[in-house]
């Protein structure tokens, strides 16, 4: 049974009512699929979905977390 749970809202920069989503999501694609972090971005809230969506597997998520602090070094 899909379960997910937002852990953060953040606002989106630049905007004026955007936002990011960060959430952990059981069983994503159907019972016994590996939880996933999912990482939803709104340009505007007023919206059901997101304008953009990634799922990052548990076990890609350190790796995924070191380049994303490797690409804001570089910024």
């Amino acid at each position: 049974m899909k379960e997910s749970q937002i852990i953060k809202e953040i606002p989106l920069a630049n905007t004026e009512s955007g936002i990011i989503t960060i959430a952990t999501v059981r069983e994503p694609y159907g019972e016994e699929s590996e939880p996933v972090v999912s990482v939803g971005i709104w340009l505007n809230k007023s919206s059901d979905e997101p304008d953009w969506k990634v799922h990052i597997p548990v076990d890609s998520l350190d790796e995924v977390i070191a380049a994303l602090q490797e690409a804001k070094r570089t910024l």
